[in-house]
């Protein structure tokens, strides 16, 4: 992803170029973090045009201030924020290539949702409301929590149940949050086996839990399972939607993810 994308996303969002701004708890939060105040609805000028690419970033705002914020209220839940669970919230910043100023926002909003009294379910409620029926957005905000609460090895059942509070607020189905939490899970544990260097190869055990398959699923399944996983997480597809431009190459490596289980698979199947 080009850099003068992100760039332009975070420079039209503190300059306010379109002239809307960010209500509620996230634009509180938000602000409060940048020094602006975002106290009122969205308001935008110099017609459609304008009004569109507001529209746009209002959602990249609101996506990167919930998914930060959560990632502090989350890490929090287990009693204490583990070194672990700071190093993959870094990771997950490293991932994304954040400029200076934005690691210092998202770092300020981590530690904002670790507070006691943290509005947990009015920010998701708003985040609702911003993303609107995007399931793939709802998807990858779900996912990179998962990261977080996958980062000592562990899905806690303290993080569990926020998880499932937040999926219960955002309207994401129990079906779709254990598909969601097993393919993590099959690709963190791949990744902690494999070590710093990753020079072993994914497990079939791990294969499996990423395509979110038993051993007993047919080769047409698998597939099936495969391409549906790879159109979801398509880059073009989730910026189209509102994704942070930043967060598209966690979208990418989890592409990479994918694609080295099937070929597990496929090898293993011999198809």
């Amino acid at each position: 992803m080009a850099r003068t994308g992100s760039m332009n996303w975070w420079g039209k969002i503190i300059g306010g170029a379109f002239g809307f701004m960010l209500g509620g708890p996230l634009g509180a939060l938000f602000g409060a973090v940048i020094g602006h105040n975002f106290d009122v609805g969205m308001q935008a000028t110099g017609g459609s045009r304008s009004a569109e690419w507001g529209r746009q970033e209002r959602v990249q705002t609101a996506f990167f201030t919930a998914t930060f914020s959560l990632l502090g209220h989350l890490c929090k839940v287990d009693g204490r924020v583990s070194e672990e669970e700071i190093a993959i919230t870094r990771q997950v910043m490293a991932r994304m290539d954040l400029t200076a100023a934005q690691r210092q926002a998202a770092m300020a909003l981590f530690a904002a949702g670790k507070k006691d009294g943290f509005p947990v379910v009015d920010v998701l409620r708003q985040l609702k409301q911003e993303i609107g029926r995007q399931a793939s957005l709802q998807r990858m905000f779900i996912e990179i929590q998962l990261y977080a609460a996958y980062a000592d090895g562990v899905l806690h059942q303290s993080e569990q149940r926020v998880l499932q509070n937040i999926c219960a607020v955002l309207g994401v189905r129990k079906g779709d949050y254990e598909a969601l939490a097993a393919t993590i899970g099959g690709e963190m544990h791949h990744r902690q086996s494999a070590g710093p260097a990753r020079t072993t190869g994914i497990s079939l055990q791990d294969a499996y839990a990423v395509l979110n398959l038993t051993p007993d699923a047919t080769d047409a399944e698998v597939k099936k399972s495969y391409r549906r996983l790879m159109n979801q997480h398509h880059p073009d597809k989730l910026v189209s939607k509102g994704l942070p431009e930043e967060m598209i190459k966690i979208a990418t490596q989890r592409t990479h993810e994918i694609r080295q289980a099937y070929e597990k698979l496929k090898a293993a199947r011999n198809f």
